[in-house]
């Protein structure tokens, strides 16, 4: 059995991606991680012009990823929240699934594992709820494909400002929206995946979930 891990960010070796490996290590299974920053994808275009192939009629990536989604027995999608959503690859990417559902509902059944990363900290009640926006939007394409999301995992990324130069004195700065006035890129700090033990074993826990989900079905 194989297991397909997708992560939207584009920083190399980011946090996202290095949840998602730790899920994907924890399955003990064989894993595929691919990362969509590496691939040209579009966005669906709501054609319709996929329904009796169940193949998208855009020529780029997206159809080998799609195809990837279909052989995999279960899917990990992992994303992060600029301005409070789910980033626009990962959106894409899922969007260029719906050709897999036309007829036969090729992702239906397959276990799903939800990772989002955003720089907004759970005790925030002034900003939107980032990570939730971004869990949810997964989560739902999940549901509506048929499949069986068995779990989420909430990962503290980093605000950009943190690592911009200007990031101390500009008046549109992230830090100080988030942390207020006084706050500074040195005390906003960075966040790192292996830092937060609560993201870590939940991220090894997405992993052996799926394992399990995968064996009960054998």
């Amino acid at each position: 059995m194989k297991v397909l891990g997708v992560s939207g960010s584009p920083i190399k070796d980011s946090n996202t991606d290095r949840a998602l490996k730790a899920a994907l290590e924890a399955t003990g299974m064989d894993y595929e991680f691919v990362k969509l920053i590496d691939y040209t994808i579009a966005p669906c275009k709501a054609c319709l012009g996929c329904v009796d192939t169940n193949v998208c009629v855009i020529k780029d990536d997206g159809i080998a990823l799609a195809e990837k989604a279909k052989e995999a027995d279960a899917l990990i999608i992992a994303g992060f929240t600029p301005y409070s959503t789910l980033d626009s690859r990962t959106k894409a990417f899922i969007e260029r699934l719906y050709p897999l559902r036309h007829r036969y509902g090729f992702m239906k059944g397959k276990p799903g594992g939800i990772i989002v990363t955003c720089a907004v900290p759970k005790e925030s009640f002034k900003l939107p709820p980032a990570c939730e926006n971004g869990i949810n939007a997964i989560t739902y394409y999940m549901m509506e494909e048929g499949m069986e999301a068995v779990g989420s995992v909430r990962v503290l990324g980093n605000n950009p400002c943190v690592k911009c130069k200007y990031g101390d004195e500009c008046d549109m700065s992230g830090i100080k929206m988030m942390f207020g006035p006084d706050a500074t890129k040195a005390s906003a700090g960075i966040n790192k995946f292996e830092d937060q033990p609560e993201a870590v074993t939940a991220a090894k826990e997405l992993g052996k979930k799926i394992a399990e989900y995968l064996k009960s079905k054998e």
